[in-house]
């Protein structure tokens, strides 16, 4: 049977040759614009190949001449089916035929047939090169006008990410403020400080502090991200340890993966992994990994952590759970600022997608990075865990002082 690739952006044209053709024998192939139809006739290896010249985006000239390039289309026939192109100059580029819109429904069958048969329509050789530099004139004009339309779309675009990121910083800032008030009043009520409260208050003001908790997690986020986004997250190095950094972090997390029932498995260096670094920063991104593994992985399950140090002079630390792992194709785009796998308003996790950005952000500020493995196959503690591991590598020795991320 043969294979016809039809490049058509009108559908009742699509459906009339389709009806036309597939009565005769041919199995029909469809493509809406130009640069789908390049990438089907890559892809599906056509023995015929018509084309609209009035077509979005790469007209049918434009399309004729890359398909002629394609080495496996070679002496595959191309037939221009339209209503405003020119023939000659359709035969210049590369087709091999030309049939004028409205279609002659009862000889198109048979019209084609020629073609695949090895019938080809022929113009003179001068004809043809002077055809072919007025397609060529038209081409670098339609060209130039792209140019400019994409310099201009790039120029807001990039206007449009300035103001993004200065929008995010502002109300970061914004929001950021009037936390202080809020942090220093709730804790002097709870102390005592402007009166006894009785128990059910006491349990309010619990509920109250647990909200602002989260409430000041999620500005100092987005605080980050954007210090990241204008190479503005100031790095305060000095002398820590990485192993204890680490292991308090770790404690500091058990209480609530108990109560989510999950075990955290640790394996950590004996002695003390002493380095320069922000060992502020780094531990609000153990944070990060750490929320991430338990929030994908499944109740009573695993997730360990692992501290080493590495031949390259980095340390590294590897996050690792038991969950349903990165889908095929996120792995890169999950460590981009707001991406999230699903970001529908009903997704099953919370957050707003920058705690991975933040981590990645902190690793290079320390001479390191962040990578993904999924599925993994990583043995700590005694557990195989084959869901997501973050391997986390930072510099031994950052730079001493305060710096900036770049």
């Amino acid at each position: 049977m043969p294979r016809v690739l039809h490049i058509e952006d009108d559908p009742a044209n699509r459906l009339l040759v389709r009806k036309l053709l597939s009565p005769a024998g041919y199995e029909v192939i469809d493509a809406v614009d130009g640069i789908e139809g390049i990438r089907k006739a890559r892809s599906e290896r056509p023995d015929l190949v018509l084309i609209d010249i009035a077509i979005p985006g790469l007209d049918g000239y434009e399309v004729t001449l890359r398909l002629r390039a394609e080495p496996h289309l070679q002496g595959v026939p191309i037939v221009a089916i339209t209503a405003e192109g020119d023939r000659d100059t359709s035969l210049s580029v590369g087709c091999d035929g030309f049939v004028q819109k409205p279609i002659d429904a009862r000889s198109f069958a048979t019209t084609l047939n020629g073609f695949v048969a090895g019938y080809r329509e022929r113009m003179s050789p001068s004809a043809e090169g002077r055809h072919l530099r007025l397609q060529s004139q038209r081409i670098v004009a339609h060209l130039e006008r792209k140019i400019e339309e994409l310099s201009e779309a790039n120029t807001k675009l990039t206007e449009l990410d300035r103001a993004r990121k200065q929008f995010y910083r502002n109300v970061s800032h914004e929001l950021a403020t009037p936390m202080t008030p809020i942090v220093g009043y709730i804790k002097l009520l709870g102390d005592g400080e402007l009166g006894v409260l009785s128990s059910q208050q006491h349990k309010a003001l619990k509920a109250v502090d647990e909200c602002v908790h989260r409430l000041r997690w999620l500005i100092d986020n987005l605080l980050d991200v954007t210090g990241i986004e204008t190479n503005r997250l100031s790095f305060f190095y000095r002398p820590y340890d990485f192993n204890e950094m680490v292991r308090m972090s770790v404690e500091r997390h058990r209480p609530e993966f108990e109560k989510a029932g999950l075990r955290l498995a640790m394996e950590a260096s004996g002695t003390p992994l002493l380095g320069s670094g922000d060992a502020d920063r780094l531990a609000r991104a153990l944070d990060h990994l750490l929320n991430n593994a338990a929030k994908f992985s499944p109740r009573g399950g695993v997730v360990g952590v692992r501290v080493r140090r590495l031949s390259s002079g980095h340390f590294e630390l590897c996050v690792a759970d038991a969950g349903s792992g990165v889908p095929t194709g996120a792995a890169e785009r999950i460590f981009d600022p707001f991406y999230q796998v699903d970001g529908s308003p009903t997704r099953s996790h919370g957050g707003v997608g920058v705690g991975l950005a933040v981590v990645r952000g902190v690793a290079r500020g320390h001479g390191g990075d962040v990578r993904v493995v999924s599925p993994c196959s990583e043995k700590i503690g005694g557990v195989l865990l084959e869901g997501a591991a973050f391997y986390l590598m930072v510099s031994e020795k950052a730079p001493g002082g305060t710096a900036v991320a770049k």
